[in-house]
């Protein structure tokens, strides 16, 4: 046998060179998801935008259902069933717990879930490429999942609710946006316009408010409730739009000036 070659160590970044340096999937799925929903709100079938776009159906329509506006009563039971096992489990754990309760194989559970990667939230489409009605329906299935399992990934229901109005506990009115960075990404961090001044909403105020929610769906009777936390009276106001909490009867007549508490 040859001699031993001496170790050399590897230097950072070295590595297996990309083959293709300039592909992006997340941007690739993103562009795919849009074109889609494009040819879906154009009355076309799943098999019909599929031949345009030389994709499978199975994954049209699981980039539909990626972006919010593709719906059915097998999709729905899929989704519940898994997010509720989700709350517990692992996601692949899930999705075999999912595929046993519901005797069906693990790849059609799967069909029927949103993409975990590439594409994180239903929302990235721009509500101006789809109808009114599918962007309530969009909002209305992100808050039903939310409620079922109140997740960091399912608060980020956040993002199709920008720009609409809330009502704080004293109900003054308020909506908020959700600054991009130079890269275009979300950077979580909520931009609340309150007409006479503007001030930001760090996530992490957001979670910690989240994470003492006793009980979904309970009264809460003030924004402190939740926590002291800066800017929880503006939380106070979406966590009772999302559902995830009540108000006392007494407060639900301010808040509810615009009419537009979530239903579910």
């Amino acid at each position: 046998m040859g001699e031993k070659r001496p170790y050399k160590a590897r230097k950072p970044g070295g590595g297996r060179q990309k083959r293709k340096p300039e592909y992006d999937a997340g941007k690739n799925l993103k562009e795919q998801m849009e074109a889609t929903v494009l040819l879906y709100k154009d009355g076309m079938t799943l098999q019909a935008i599929a031949d345009a776009l030389s994709l499978n159906p199975i994954k049209v329509r699981k980039l539909l259902i990626t972006a919010g506006v593709y719906e059915s009563d097998i999709a729905e039971t899929v989704q519940h069933t898994f997010y509720k096992y989700r709350e517990t489990q692992s996601y692949k754990d899930a999705v075999l717990s999912t595929a046993s309760e519901l005797k069906l194989s693990k790849a059609s559970v799967t069909s029927y879930l949103p993409y975990e990667k590439g594409v994180y939230f239903p929302s990235i489409t721009s509500t101006e490429k789809i109808s009114v009605g599918a962007e309530r329906q969009r909002r209305y299935r992100a808050v039903k999942k939310l409620r079922a399992a109140p997740t960091e990934e399912h608060l980020w229901t956040v993002l199709i609710y920008q720009k609409v109005r809330f009502n704080t506990y004293s109900g003054l009115p308020f909506s908020y946006e959700i600054r991009k960075g130079r890269s275009g990404e979300y950077t979580k961090e909520l931009w609340i316009d309150r007409r006479e001044n503007s001030k930001s909403l760090a996530w992490s105020s957001v979670l910690l408010a989240l994470g003492n929610v006793k009980e979904v769906g309970a009264v809460v009777d003030r924004p402190k409730a939740l926590g002291d936390i800066r800017g929880v009276t503006y939380i106070y106001g979406m966590f009772y739009r999302f559902g995830l909490i009540d108000v006392p009867d007494e407060v639900k007549e301010k808040m509810n000036k615009c009419g537009c508490v979530a239903k579910g």
